[in-house]
């Protein structure tokens, strides 16, 4: 069953007012897309050490996770397995170097926005995926529309201020925005995620792709608001 059909199951009616649990199965699913997502992670911050040691990140590697993230995409689910585990990790690796530019950055300014970039987008990110599946089933998918319509807001006010110029106040906007339509991300991805399993997609790859897209932009923005409050307070003293 391709893309296409499998989505507009998902969409249906039918679908749409099912609130049953979901199955051991999908529990199963769900465990093996966490545990690939953690691999991801940790991959991803060997790609920023690579980045503190050799200064490997930059357009190179913006470039690299570009092509692998459509690469990945477009791979096929019955695809070999190994294959598309190593095209993730590969995408992981090269997005933490790139990511790894603006570590650098926050590291040689203050470690501690770091740490709480890190936790902060920890427990935001297990909060909200939690919250999503102990939901009724999904009865957050509603939400997917209203993020897109945010979303595509939220590039036409990144695009307006590249072009015209913008203030701090713009950009807090970009970026409070921004983090609010990951963390909805969060929870719609998931309980898609979860639908997709029931419907018998158990490509725990994809799954955990979609997971660590979000997962990485939500980290970037908090770690960029907590500078930008940093960097205010001590303007400020």
């Amino acid at each position: 069953m391709d893309s296409q059909s499998q989505n507009s199951r998902i969409w249906s009616y039918e679908s749409l007012t099912n609130f049953h649990d979901f199955s051991p199965a999908v529990q199963s699913h769900l465990k093996r897309v966490y545990l690939t997502l953690c691999c991801a992670l940790l991959v991803s911050a060997y790609g920023a050490y690579l980045h503190m040691l050799y200064n490997i990140g930059g357009q190179v590697t913006t470039l690299g996770f570009t092509g692998t993230m459509f690469w990945l995409r477009f791979t096929p689910s019955y695809a070999p397995l190994s294959k598309r585990r190593s095209v993730l990790f590969l995408y992981s690796l090269l997005k933490g170097a790139s990511v790894g530019t603006v570590i650098k950055v926050v590291i040689n300014f203050d470690s501690s926005v770091l740490i709480t970039a890190f936790v902060g987008t920890a427990v935001v990110f297990a909060c909200f995926s939690a919250a999503a599946m102990l939901a009724r089933r999904r009865e957050y998918l509603y939400l997917g529309a209203s993020i897109s319509c945010c979303m595509s807001i939220f590039w036409l006010v990144k695009i307006a201020s590249k072009i015209f110029g913008g203030s701090a106040f713009v950009f807090m906007f970009e970026q409070y925005l921004g983090l609010f339509l990951f963390v909805g991300y969060i929870v719609v991805d998931t309980q898609i995620i979860i639908e997709k399993a029931h419907r018998g997609d158990m490509d725990y790859v994809q799954h955990s792709f979609t997971f660590f897209t979000d997962l990485a932009s939500l980290f970037v923005r908090v770690i960029v608001l907590n500078m930008f409050k940093k960097m205010k307070k001590r303007r400020k003293n």
